[in-house]
């Protein structure tokens, strides 16, 4: 599915953006930096957080104690929920 119809990026772009980083990707800002694109309209930014969170906490439950995407996953636990 296409998430950001300005850089054509879909969610499998983003998925893989998050698993394949040597860093981890916590904002549309850094998947954009890492795709090589920019903002457009910026109507996406909430979506791609979602993917994000998402991958990063199916990631963290299997990864090692280590993994800095089990921090990511500790972070959404202890993160007030949005209005």
């Amino acid at each position: 599915m296409i998430v950001c119809s300005c850089n054509v990026l879909s969610d499998h772009d983003v998925r893989h953006a998050v698993n394949t980083a040597d860093d981890t990707l916590r904002n549309a800002k850094q998947i954009y930096d890492c795709l090589g694109c920019s903002a457009g309209c910026g109507r996406c930014a909430r979506t791609i957080k979602t993917i994000i969170n998402e991958a990063c906490g199916e990631c963290a439950l299997d990864c090692q104690a280590g993994c800095p995407h089990r921090q990511v996953l500790n972070e959404l636990k202890v993160a007030p929920a949005a209005p």
